[in-house]
């Protein structure tokens, strides 16, 4: 018997892109035996899961609020790995809302999770995520992000990299995300909570895998390049890194903030945001 598999998907806002995520989760080669949504600060998300999930799916709902004004998205997914575990999963597969799964990505997932073997110490699974184009710009085949090759359907590639950990999509053991100590709730808002999850990953031996036959498209949405609209979320959180590990995360987005007059470094190193 296969074991039992939770999708997890975090939510603020973005109810179409929920819909679309939906919509592909029901044409799964294999359908997840739990589906787990976690609202932040968002009451209408109930009723837009209940109007477009498939009849007779396992369902549930959570919801956190705000942390100190803003969205907990580690916490969030921490909530989230939870409610799926207390419902008998084994198996986990994280989808960003923006992410419209491939019809056989869960089927992928389950299949390459089936197969680990525990001795190898733990592992996150990342799967290719495409682009939507700005639709402005009329129709374009979505776009493969170029720091993430494009795999055949049956191939895996080790990465040494850990840095190229996304939570766009990922999937891994209940038991291995627990011994990383799951994502750490101390990041609040947008930026470095993957980082920190890989780097964990590395110290306790673990891997990472790309791999092939689990993809998904990154449904678009307007976003300003760097994502000025983040940016205390990113000051905040790159401090916090910088303090854990010794070494500074999202550098090229903290340096055009600064060419903007948004931010600034202290003598110690620090990033503050400026009024």
């Amino acid at each position: 018997m296969s074991a039992r598999l939770a999708v997890v998907t975090i939510v603020h806002g973005r109810h179409d892109h929920l819909r679309g995520q939906l919509a592909g989760l029901r044409r799964q080669t294999r359908r997840p035996d739990v589906l787990v949504v976690v609202a932040m600060d968002d009451d209408e998300v109930r009723g837009v899961v209940d109007g477009a999930a498939p009849p007779g799916w396992d369902v549930r709902h959570a919801s956190i609020d705000r942390t100190r004004g803003r969205l907990p998205l580690a916490a969030a997914r921490n909530l989230g790995v939870a409610t799926a575990v207390a419902a008998g999963a084994e198996h986990l597969v994280l989808l960003d809302v923006d992410c419209v799964p491939s019809d056989g990505l869960v089927a992928r997932y389950g299949e390459l999770l089936g197969s680990l073997d525990p001795s190898d110490g733990p592992v996150l699974l990342c799967g290719d995520v495409a682009y939507e184009p700005d639709p402005r710009e009329g129709p374009q085949p979505p776009r493969h992000h170029p720091a993430r090759p494009e795999l055949g359907a049956q191939e895996v590639r080790v990465v040494d990299d850990v840095t190229l950990f996304w939570s766009l999509s990922f999937a891994c053991t209940a038991g291995d995300l627990a011994a990383l100590g799951g994502f750490d709730e101390g990041y609040v808002g947008y930026g470095a909570e993957d980082t920190d999850v890989g780097q964990r990953l590395a110290r306790a031996g673990g891997h990472l895998l790309f791999v092939g036959g689990a993809g998904a498209v990154h449904q678009w949405h307007p976003s300003p390049s760097p994502p000025v609209q983040h940016v205390e979320d990113i000051v905040l959180n790159a401090n916090r890194f910088a303090q854990v590990w010794g070494w500074w995360p999202m550098t090229g987005w903290l340096e055009q903030f600064r060419d903007l007059g948004l931010v600034a470094r202290e003598t110690d190193g620090r990033w503050v945001t400026l009024p």
